[in-house]
C-alpha cells in the first residue's frame, strides 16, 4: 500500500504524464456523458422494451455492452465504435488481397494516411446502413417513446446524421486520447464501455444469487474466484512468449571490441492479442445487420447464428478466432524482415544459418506456438457461453472471458506499460517492485 501511494505521487510529479492522464480522463468523461444524451424526439422514460431487448442475451446485448449502454439509451452514441472496427477489418483484408491496397501499405506514412482515410469513408457507409436499421428497431420496440407530433421521414434523416456524427465523434475522441493522452484511445473507449456495465451486472448477479435455490453468497464468491482465475489465464496468454537466442558477433569500433553478447527475441504465444476476437466479433454482428432487428431473428437459422449462448454461434466464433489469429500474426510478424535485420547487425541464431534458413526457422516456431495460443484464445472467448449454461446471468457471464475480459486485460497492461515507461525514464521506480509489465508488444518496457 505504501509503495502504491509513493508510485501515485511519482506519477503526479511528472508533468507530461500528469497532463496526459488528465486529458484521458477528460475525454472519457465526455464519452460517458454523450452515452446518456438521447436522440431528439425520444422520451427516455418510455424505453423499457428496448432495455429489455438488450438486457440478458443475444447479439444486441453485446452491442449494448460495447457501447457502454448507449444502444439501449437511444443515445447519440448508440452505434458506438464498432462500425469503425468493422471498416478497419475490411481494409486490412483488402490489403491482403488487392494489389492497390498492398501498394499503399508499402508506401509508409503517406500510404497509412490514405488507408486511414479510406477506413473513415467506409465507416460512414456502414453507419448509413446501420443507423436506419437501429431506428426501425427503435420504432418497433419503443414506439411509445417517439413524440406523437414527430415526422418519421424527417426523424429518420436527422437521426441517421446524428448517429453517424456521434460514432465519428467517438472515433475523433479515441484519436485524441492516442495522440495527447495515455494508451490507445480506441481500445480505451471500448474498455470503458465494457467496464461501465460491470456494476449493474454485478448487482443483478448479487440479487439473483439471493433468490431461493440459487446458491446464495457462497455461489457468488465462487463465481468471483472463477473470474479471477480466468483473468490470470488471460494475463498469461497476453504476456506469454518463447525466447529465441540470438548471438551477435564481436566487431571493432574504434579501438574497442563491442558486441558478442547473447540476446533474445521474444516471440509471443499470442502475437495477435485481442484483435482476432474483435475481428470475429465484428463479423458476427453482420448477420444481425442483414436480418435486421425483426422477429425473424428469433427463429431457425437466424436465431442459431445470432444467439451468443448457442452452439453454432460459438462454434463459428471459435473457428474464426483461430483463423484470424493466424491471419493477424502473419501480417504483424515478418520472419524475413527479422532475419534480414539480424544479418545486417551481424547476428545469428546458434545452429541456424543466416538469411532464408533463419526466416524459415522463425516462421516454424511462430506456427507451432500460435496453434495452442489460438485454441486457448478461442476457449477464453467462448467461456461466457459455457458459464451461462451453469445459471450465471447473461450480462454478468460476459466478464468470465470473451472479448470483454481480454480487451480489459490487454488495454490495462498496455496503459500500465506506458505509465511505467514514463516513470523509468524519469528514474523513478516502476509500478512493480520485481520485473516489468509486459504489454501487447511482448517486450518489457525500459
Amino acid at each position: 500500500m505504501r509503495k502504491a501511494i509513493e508510485t501515485l505521487k511519482n506519477i503526479w510529479k511528472i508533468e507530461d504524464l500528469r497532463q496526459r492522464i488528465l486529458i484521458t480522463i477528460l475525454f472519457i468523461a465526455i464519452y460517458r456523458f454523450g452515452s446518456f444524451v438521447v436522440l431528439p424526439g425520444i422520451n427516455p422514460s418510455m424505453l423499457a422494451k428496448l432495455h429489455e431487448q438488450t438486457s440478458d442475451s443475444g447479439l444486441l446485448a453485446l452491442i449494448n455492452m460495447f457501447s457502454g449502454g448507449a444502444f439501449s439509451n437511444a443515445s447519440i452514441f448508440a452505434l458506438g465504435i464498432m462500425p469503425y472496427i468493422s471498416a478497419s477489418i475490411v481494409i486490412q483484408l483488402l490489403g491482403m488481397a488487392v494489389p492497390y491496397f498492398q501498394k499503399m501499405q508499402r508506401e509508409g506514412e503517406s500510404g497509412r494516411r490514405k488507408l486511414n482515410q479510406y477506413t473513415r469513408y467506409l465507416t460512414i457507409l456502414i453507419l448509413l446502413v446501420q443507423a436506419p436499421s437501429y431506428l426501425f428497431n427503435l420504432k418497433m420496440q419503443a414506439a411509445g417513446a417517439l413524440s406523437p407530433s414527430l415526422d418519421w421521414t424527417m426523424f429518420m434523416v436527422t437521426s441517421t446524421i446524428i448517429l453517424a456524427a456521434g460514432s465519428m465523434f467517438i472515433l475523433w475522441v479515441g484519436e485524441r486520447i492516442t495522440d495527447n493522452g495515455i494508451g490507445n484511445g480506441i481500445s480505451i473507449i471500448i474498455m470503458i464501455g465494457i467496464i461501465a456495465r460491470l456494476p449493474q451486472a454485478l448487482g443483478q448477479e448479487f440479487v439473483s444469487s439471493l433468490s431461493p435455490g440459487a446458491g446464495g453468497l457462497i455461489m457468488l464468491l465462487f463465481e468471483i474466484v472463477v473470474i479471477l482465475f480466468v483473468t490470470m489465464a488471460a494475463i498469461m496468454l497476453v504476456q506469454g512468449a518463447r525466447k529465441i537466442p540470438v548471438q551477435y558477433a564481436k566487431k571493432i569500433v574504434g579501438n574497442k571490441q563491442v558486441g558478442g553478447a547473447r540476446q533474445y527475441i521474444p516471440l509471443k504465444v499470442n502475437a495477435a492479442n485481442v484483435m482476432p476476437i474483435i475481428f470475429a466479433q465484428a463479423i458476427m454482428f453482420i448477420p444481425l445487420a442483414i436480418i435486421g432487428y425483426s422477429n425473424d431473428a428469433q427463429a431457425g437459422f437466424a436465431h442459431a447464428i445470432t444467439d451468443p449462448y448457442g452452439f453454432w454461434y460459438n462454434f463459428v466464433f471459435a473457428v474464426m478466432i483461430i483463423l484470424f489469429t493466424y491471419f493477424y500474426t502473419a501480417i504483424t510478424i515478418n520472419p524475413n524482415q527479422m532475419a534480414d535485420d539480424m544479418k545486417r547487425n551481424n547476428g545469428f541464431i546458434p545452429g541456424i544459418k543466416p538469411g532464408k534458413p533463419t526466416a524459415e526457422y522463425i516462421d516454424a516456431i511462430m506456427s507451432r506456438i500460435t496453434l495452442p495460443g489460438s485454441f486457448f484464445l478461442a476457449i477464453i472467448a467462448i467461456m461466457p457461453a459455457i458459464v451461462h449454461q451453469f445459471g450465471v446471468k447473461g450480462e454478468f457471464s460476459q466478464f468470465y472471458g470473451g472479448t470483454s475480459l481480454l480487451i480489459i486485460v490487454g488495454v490495462v497492461l498496455d496503459t500500465l506499460q506506458q505509465v511505467e515507461s514514463y516513470l523509468l525514464m524519469r528514474h523513478y521506480d516502476g509500478l512493480l517492485s520485481t520485473g516489468r509489465i509486459k504489454g501487447r508488444s511482448g517486450v518489457a518496457a525500459y
